[in-house]
């Protein structure tokens, strides 16, 4: 691959990556990523997992199991993420007197310590980490955090214990809550960390094919409603097309003015608990699967301003504001299927962009990068992600 130069990495580092979030394979002392093929393999996902941290040599030329052909071969060639660190590459390095142009790699804290103390810490290439984050790719964002190491660090909020209510007594600033709520956390393995602690425990729960469910039939309704009393089928599709267009400047407002109001946040408890319930705890724990789409309750609570608006705007008639209204609830639906695949799906090139994209909103710059289904409205109003240099895991 001409025109990039490629990292030698550990094999620690190559059989940590055994996962959706991110997938290494390895032939011989070539190391592959393959996170953003899992799902377009042609035997699943599964078959590739079983293998992810692993060689694939012998199980890619095992005509019992499975034959790959020359094209397939060839497409792994273009997943080439590095070199594995074999032992003559490291004896090499040891025995250099630049071992970094061999091994360029993070060293742990405490062997940037070891390194300060011979002085030669500054020759190391640094790894950018963003300090609003703490984080340097998306990788990262599905690194288990160690609960007690991290209380005892940052003295914010305990995993293992009713975060709710550690919020609401937790006596923080709102400087100090935004600094810590937006530098991600992952609890056991993405599950959810408990909430409330009690029988209100599910309520804060939704699975994503919840919301295809019990969307999809009210708005199919409406659709209809509104198609029967509309003059013309051209003229139901336009409408409903306008409530379609209007959701993507409503999903980047709400996101935006709502969802990230931290600069005039309340410097209260009520302020910072309604942000945390809202939107706070999707940074803090933004790989969480069953808090990433919205929960119906608080959907129709925030809802019903918009049906009321709807029928505000085109007061003149029912049938053009519930065209409208459903054509913007089927904008919603497709937004949050959309943000749910985007963390936990491998999807196709225009997508994978866009995971990157939202992705880097997560990891590096939270203040920008507001759209989740579409950039558009980013670019409109200058709040787009400039593009990460280099590969992003």
């Amino acid at each position: 691959m001409p025109g990039r130069t490629l990292p030698t990495i550990t094999s620690i580092d190559v059989a940590s990556r055994n996962s959706a979030a991110s997938c290494y394979v390895t032939v011989g002392t070539n190391v592959y990523d393959v996170t953003d093929f899992l799902d377009a393999h042609p035997g699943g996902p599964e078959l590739i997992l079983e293998y992810g941290g692993k060689d694939v040599a012998e199980i890619m030329d095992d005509q019992i199991s499975h034959t790959h052909s020359d094209s397939a071969k060839d497409m792994l060639g273009e997943m080439l993420a590095g070199f594995l660190a074999t032992e003559s590459i490291t004896k090499s390095a040891v025995q250099s007197e630049q071992p970094e142009n061999i091994l360029p790699l993070p060293p742990t804290s405490e062997g940037m310590r070891e390194l300060r103390a011979n002085g030669v810490a500054d020759a190391l290439p640094a790894q950018q980490v963003y300090a609003a984050t703490g984080m340097s790719s998306a990788a990262d964002l599905s690194k288990e955090t160690d609960a007690n190491a991290d209380y005892q660090e940052h003295k914010f909020l305990d995993l293992n214990k009713p975060l709710l209510k550690q919020v609401w007594n937790g006596g923080f600033s709102r400087e100090f809550y935004l600094q810590q709520v937006h530098r991600p956390r992952q609890y056991k393995g993405g599950e959810s960390a408990p909430l409330f602690g009690n029988f209100l425990e599910p309520l804060s729960k939704t699975k994503w094919y919840v919301i295809p469910m019990v969307w999809l039939p009210p708005v199919a309704y409406g659709s209809f409603l509104a198609y029967q009393g509309l003059p013309s089928f051209l003229q139901f599709v336009l409408y409903w097309l306008t409530g379609l267009v209007l959701w993507t400047l409503v999903e980047y407002g709400m996101h935006r003015g709502l969802f990230h109001v931290d600069k005039y946040l309340p410097d209260n408890r009520l302020g910072i608990t309604t942000h945390f319930l809202l939107h706070g705890i999707h940074h803090y724990l933004p790989m969480d699967k069953l808090r990433l789409v919205m929960p119906p309750a608080l959907f129709v609570a925030l809802a019903t301003p918009f049906y009321k608006l709807a029928h505000t705007v085109f007061y003149w008639d029912w049938y053009v504001a519930t065209a409208v209204f459903c054509g913007g609830i089927f904008g919603y639906i497709c937004y949050d299927l959309t943000h749910y695949f985007l963390h936990h799906k491998t999807l196709p090139s225009f997508y994978s962009d866009l995971k990157k994209y939202h992705m880097q909103h997560h990891y590096q710059d939270f203040e920008n990068g507001f759209g989740v289904t579409s950039r558009f409205w980013d670019h409109v109003f200058g709040t787009e992600l400039a593009p990460r240099k280099g590969k992003s895991s």
